[in-house]
Parts: C-alpha cells; structure tokens; sequence
C-alpha cells in the first residue's frame, strides 16, 4: 500500500519524575508501553527526545537562593554590583536575582531596551521613534524611562518588570537603581564590578567590559560551578538555563547528558534490536509574532544528543524542482523523476538552487523546536517525545 504520512510526533506521558528516579528505565519503559497500547511499530532512526527538565529533577540538580547569595558574595564581597541584561521573566530570573540581592552591598541593575535578549519587551519600538529616544546610544535612567513612557505592562503576563525587580531587591534592604542602555560600557560608570546575565551574547559583553576597565566581572553562567555547602550546581552554565522551583529555589540546568542519552539508546538497542537516535532538549527556538519572544531562554537548545543527530538536513524544494527541473512532467512521471533526483542527489547539497529555501538549521535545534512545542509547557504531562519519520523523504 502507499505511503501517505511523513513525520509522525506523539507526546509520551510518563510518572512525574522525582531526584533520584532511574531516568533511563523511565524513559525505556515509557516508550515501550506506548508502542505497545498505540500499536506503533518502533523502526530504526526514530527519535525519542526527552526534557532537559525531567533529567534534571531525576538529578535532584536544584539550589537555594541563599546558596547563590553565598557564591555571588564569595565572587564580589562587599561591593556595588552592576547586575547588566537580565531576561525579563519571573520564572527564569526572579529567584536568581533574590539571591544576588541578598549577596551584595548594592545593585544598579541595567535594562536592555526596547526588548531583552529574547524579545520581552519594556516598550514599543514605535514608542521609542515617537518620544525621539535612540536605544543605541541614549542611557536612560529610570525617571526618564517613566516621564517618556510611563508604566508599562508586559502583553502576556501583565508584569511591570522595572517595578517587579527594583521591589524585588528593595525587599532584601539593598539599594535598587535602575538604568537603561544597550551598552555594556555604561555600567562601567556606575560600578567596576559587573554581573553579566545575557545568555548568547555573553562572551561579547564580559570581553568588552573587561577591556575597558572592569574589575571583578562574572556572569551568570559563573555562579553555583560548582556546589555550595551540598546544593546542585552546573559545571558549564551554572546559572543560565535555570528555572523557579520554589518560592526560594531553582532548578539548574542538568549536568553531564551525555551518558544519559547514550545509555537510553543502548538500552532501547538491546530490547528492540532498532537504533534509535536520542536527545535531551530545553527551550525551542521560535518567534511569537504577538509577544515578540523568540524563546530560547536556554543556553542551548539541547546539552546532549546521539550521534545520528549532528549535522544539518540535507534536502532539496520539492517546488523548486516541480517548477524548474521537471516543470513539463505531470502526475506519476514527475513523481518518478522526483524520486530518481532525491535518490541521487548529493550528500551535501551545499547552496545549490535546489536546496535553497530548505531550513539550514542544526537538526537537534529544530528537533528540539518540534519536541517543545509538542511537550509545551504547561500540564500536558508529555515530557518525552517520540518522533518517527523525521528522516524519510519523498522516496520512502
């Protein structure tokens, strides 16, 4: 019979995951019983991706925010902190900034504006022509950000995050002053000693505030290396990539994947004689077009992956040869010449006319992508995923 589905992706439900849970079994056995009741054959490079979440609290991976007071005062002692970049999120960076707060002398915490790193937005863009202001040059401070724009309140979560955070910090008895610039240089004027808190342009700014005279600079991924006094701790992103746990925790990143999804492939190798590729994933990369926020709060899409999955597709535009190569073909003689091209066509394609507009992207960012927006992030209870298909073309 003909094939008429390409890539199929389920959310697998599994028990909620708690420290010191056998990750692997869970995840093996989760697949299999869902074989087993959806009547879905396992086959030979299908993917099983899985939560960077779920692994994490299978590592009881989690910190207080008095462990991070204590790394950020052990890094900076008594000084005023700049504190430069920061997301604009509860979940990702309230609980980090309590415990900086409770960590330091003073903060002068500098925005990033009109939007943060991933497109949270502190004002409309048009805002910013209409009041005459330059965000790449004009510094800002927090009286001329209200007398310019007054009180605004983020789109989806109804948040004053200038607020939100200065009460935050006050609330530890620290003094909060609050400026804006795109700069990093800026807050060289303020303080000498810098917390850097961008995820993906953090190399960038910690070069460019130690070349022009910073002093004691760190960033995020810098705090909680390693444990303090027992807590968990990420040895390449400390903070970055954490989440609110509890009213006083995160949970970190996880730590060392690799043996995790290695031995989930293995594992499901010697039960169904099929190789299967494997992932652990975080945030997705993908733009909201009505918040702006493009998502990947993570400092990677995915910390660990099987083999199978490095590298980029490798595909041609099915339209691009309908329209050009085979444009006086119709029906079944231009699916055969289709076929015949695919199944002849070079392992790398490169910038060929043929396979431009294709998506030449890592396969584990938009395998990661797929598996977010599959699993969400809210009480789907779908924390791993099972793709199949993913690597079939038009041929088979």
């Amino acid at each position: 019979m003909e094939r008429v589905v390409g890539t199929v992706v389920r959310g697998l439900r599994c028990p909620i995951i708690n420290e010191g849970d056998n990750i692997e079994e869970i995840v093996v056995d989760s697949v299999l019983k869902a074989s087993e009741v959806e009547g879905f054959a396992i086959r030979d490079r299908d993917i099983v991706t899985l939560t960077e979440s779920i692994v994490a609290r299978a590592q009881g991976n989690y910190a207080e925010i008095d462990d991070i007071a204590k790394d950020v005062h052990a890094k900076f002692g008594d000084e005023t902190v700049g504190v430069i970049f920061p997301i604009l999120s509860r979940n990702r960076f309230e609980n980090c900034l309590r415990g900086i707060a409770k960590g330091v002398k003073k903060i002068v915490l500098m925005l990033s504006y009109p939007a943060d790193e991933v497109g949270n937005h502190l004002v409309d863009i048009e805002l910013l022509d209409e009041k005459n202001v330059n965000p790449w040059t004009d510094v800002l401070t927090e009286q001329q950000f209200r007398d310019h724009f007054g009180y605004i309140k983020h789109t989806f979560t109804g948040v004053d995050y200038i607020e939100f955070y200065k009460s935050l910090v006050e609330g530890y008895g620290i003094e909060c002053e609050v400026i804006f610039s795109n700069n990093a240089k800026t807050i060289l004027d303020y303080t000498k000693n810098v917390l850097v808190c961008d995820v993906h342009t953090r190399a960038r700014t910690k070069r460019i505030l130690k070349a022009n005279g910073g002093e004691k600079i760190f960033g995020l991924d810098d705090i909680l290396t390693t444990s303090i006094d027992g807590s968990g701790h990420n040895e390449t992103y400390g903070l970055l990539g954490s989440n609110k746990s509890t009213d006083t925790g995160v949970k970190l990143f996880p730590r060392d994947c690799q043996p995790t999804v290695d031995r989930i492939q293995q594992m499901l190798l010697e039960k169904t004689g099929k190789t299967i590729e494997v992932m652990v994933y975080g945030d997705g990369a993908f733009k909201d077009p009505v918040g702006k926020i493009w998502e990947l709060a993570d400092p990677v899409v995915s910390p660990a992956y099987t083999a199978g999955l490095k590298g980029t597709p490798n595909e041609v535009k099915l339209k691009y040869l309908a329209d050009n190569n085979f444009s006086d073909l119709r029906g079944e003689e231009l699916k055969k010449a289709i076929s015949q091209y695919i199944t002849e066509k070079e392992e790398d394609l490169g910038d060929s006319a043929s396979a431009q507009g294709t998506t030449p992207r890592k396969l584990t960012d938009l395998i990661g992508s797929l598996s977010d927006l599959t699993s969400g992030s809210g009480d789907k209870g779908t924390p791993i995923v099972y793709i199949q298909g993913y690597f079939d073309n038009y041929t088979h």
